[in-house]
């Protein structure tokens, strides 16, 4: 396929890219005007502008939207504005740009996040639950909806909706490596709030696994079968690094020491489970967490194909 990817240089965009390209498929990268190597990205856009070279996705048989402001910042009124701004307005504009091309593409899978469903406790999480209650919960119901101009014009859109994603050199890895490495590993409050995870590679399985199947559409959650709770993730991650994990961060001095965002992808609770891409047929590379993390790792430099 001719595949276009925006946010290719992204964590998972450049993973992404080179499996997709090992594969044979032909990868169009879309990225601003000004930014990046010259030849990095094939077509231009800018979704502050609303503008897009839409003469040079003729003929480009799927997409994958990526980009969005990284959430991995100290959510300031400014950052949070950012990251949605950036997502719903850069969806949009793709949807709207898709809708009016002839040929259009056959399917985009869009970029979305387990964040949709809020702090749910125990309560079992699939792709039927309704979103729940939070700033992440509100920035993915409008991010998804920004899609509906490609819906509208017939073509399958997929909202992968990912959870903490344990990638060498990026996510939720590269965040709290340093910590516990220094024997300062720590779970959030009480431990007990169920946390969603994905390998990389899974991620990137799941995109392609959705770009390929036709049985795929609406939001999908990209995360491995078994959530975890917090602890048990603090208690595996110092295993993997054979470091001491046993202190606790109280849930009061979380937002006040590390900010909003880490109460809201840590302390969060989603038990979510993958339905549509089991009952599809995907299967994962890394169904376990502990083999997910040594494997995680040891690869700073990790190959995806």
């Amino acid at each position: 396929m001719k595949v276009a990817i925006t946010g290719a240089s992204g964590l998972i965009g450049s993973a992404l890219t080179g499996t997709l390209a090992a594969a044979g498929h032909r990868v169009i990268k879309v990225g601003r005007a000004g930014k990046g190597r010259a030849g990095d990205s094939e077509v231009r856009w800018d979704p502050d502008s609303g503008t897009v070279d839409a003469v040079a996705l003729r003929g480009i048989d799927a997409v994958v939207h990526l980009a969005g402001y990284p959430i991995s910042k100290r959510w300031t009124p400014e950052v949070k504005a950012l990251i949605r701004e950036s997502r719903v307005k850069g969806t949009d504009l793709i949807a709207r740009t898709l809708a009016a091309l002839d040929p259009r593409p056959r399917v985009l899978v869009c970029a979305s996040a387990c964040g949709i469903y809020g702090d749910r406790g125990e309560e079992v999480l699939t792709e039927d639950s309704a979103p729940g209650k939070g700033f992440l919960a509100d920035v993915a119901v409008q991010w998804e909806a920004a899609a509906q101009p490609a819906r509208d014009a017939g073509i399958r859109v997929v909202h992968a909706r990912s959870g903490l994603v344990l990638a060498p050199d990026g996510g939720v890895l590269k965040a709290v490596r340093a910590p516990f490495q220094t024997g300062l590993g720590a779970k959030f409050g009480s431990g007990r709030q169920r946390l969603p995870w994905v390998a990389i590679e899974d991620v990137v399985g799941s995109i392609r696994f959705a770009l390929e199947s036709e049985a795929l559409r609406g939001p999908v959650n990209v995360a491995a079968q078994q959530s975890v709770t917090n602890a048990e993730f603090t208690k595996a991650l110092g295993r993997a690094l054979s470091r001491p994990a046993c202190l606790t961060v109280p849930k009061w001095a979380v937002k006040p020491l590390l900010g909003e965002g880490v109460v809201e992808t840590l302390l969060y609770s989603q038990s979510v489970v993958p339905v549509k891409l089991r009952q599809a047929g995907y299967t994962w590379q890394f169904p376990e967490l502990q083999a997910a993390l040594r494997h995680e790792l040891r690869h700073r430099s990790p190959q995806y194909d």
